[in-house]
């Protein structure tokens, strides 16, 4: 029997993919000019919408390119120590290193150079590093996934924009949840990631999740179609299906259930218990009007425009709902209305 293409691990990066071409395009593109619009991008949005799987995607356009080196660092740990540690840690790296005579043993990584001070200021080693990298024609793409505004992030963040005004060839790709990639960005210090670019990652194309459907279980288009449909352009919800269908031989109509139980277990309950209280009654007076008319949602909560609007942005930025349509809102994940009617409680 053949593997199972689709997985149902959060980050794992799958073999069945729906590419975002045109971000994923725009991102690289500006990275490999000569003369770079950003040299960082923030990737947001909602839990399980592909932003680690965006991430990495564009990390490998970058890294075929030999004069890049990608670095990923773990947001929990110090980054600045982790990003001169996996520099110096590359062979050829180490020795243009050695070369521009940077001893960095004091930090417990890197050969000591005789005759050479050993520095001890983690920033200054690593422009050094970074500037002799410049003069070898050599750039460095740092990756960091789920970022939160903790005190490793904004050191981090802090030291990058010095890096920048030093015309070093240093470049960022963070993700985060909307609201950790906002605290971050409204730190008074780190003002550049304020005007730094964010890419929100909308719902993937339906027509190519069925194209997929339709090659991998063997479906007619309206029936690839109707599966597509089912995920509402959800990530999460695509590889799940999709997992679930493989297994059931086919049959989606039998997997329905299940996604159902996956998506409120590993992703759902963890937004509701994220979510604040007015937060949860806005949800739930979009659950239970069927319209999705905001006059009739303010009517059934006893509400004003006031009232409603500055949760209506919110959640609109979370991914949680679709505002596009004048007047009216609509959730963005499937089956998450029915979760929010059964789970809320006044």
């Amino acid at each position: 029997m053949q593997q199972n293409p689709y997985t149902i691990s959060f980050g794992k990066e799958p073999f069945q993919l729906v590419e975002r071409f045109a971000q994923t395009t725009d991102i690289t593109n500006d990275f490999l000019s000569e003369n770079p619009a950003s040299q960082v991008y923030m990737i947001t949005g909602v839990r399980g919408s592909g932003k680690t799987v965006f991430m990495t995607e564009i990390s490998k356009k970058i890294q075929e390119n030999k004069q890049w080196i990608v670095v990923e660092l773990n947001p929990e740990r110090d980054l600045l120590e982790g990003l001169a540690s996996k520099l110096s840690s590359e062979t050829a790296l180490a020795k243009i290193f050695r070369n521009a005579s940077i001893n960095l043993s004091f930090f417990g990584f890197g050969m000591e150079i005789k005759g050479t001070t050993p520095i001890t200021d983690i920033e200054t080693a690593l422009s050094k590093m970074l500037e002799s990298l410049k003069k070898n024609k050599k750039k460095v793409l740092v990756t960091i996934d789920e970022a939160v505004s903790s005190e490793t992030v904004r050191v981090f963040a802090s030291a990058f924009q010095i890096f920048i005004r030093q015309d070093l060839p240093l470049f960022l790709l963070m993700t985060g949840l909307y609201e950790n990639i906002s605290r971050l960005q409204n730190e008074k210090t780190l003002t550049f990631l304020y005007r730094a670019p964010k890419i929100e990652l909308k719902p993937l194309n339906i027509g190519m999740i069925a194209e997929n459907y339709e090659k991998n279980f063997s479906l007619d288009r309206k029936n690839a179609l109707e599966m597509a449909k089912l995920t509402k352009g959800y990530s999460f919800a695509f590889q799940v299906l999709g997992y679930l269908t493989w297994e059931n031989h086919g049959k989606y109509q039998d997997s329905i259930m299940k996604l159902r139980g996956y998506l409120e277990e590993f992703v759902y309950e963890k937004i509701w218990s994220e979510s604040s209280k007015g937060d949860r009654q806005i949800l739930y007076g979009i659950a239970e009007t069927e319209s999705g008319k905001i006059s009739e949602i303010r009517k059934l909560l006893g509400i004003e425009t006031n009232q409603f609007n500055p949760y209506r942005k919110r959640l609109i930025k979370r991914g949680l709902i679709n505002g596009e349509e004048r007047g009216y809102v609509r959730f963005t994940l499937p089956f998450f209305g029915e979760f929010v009617s059964e789970n809320y409680i006044e």
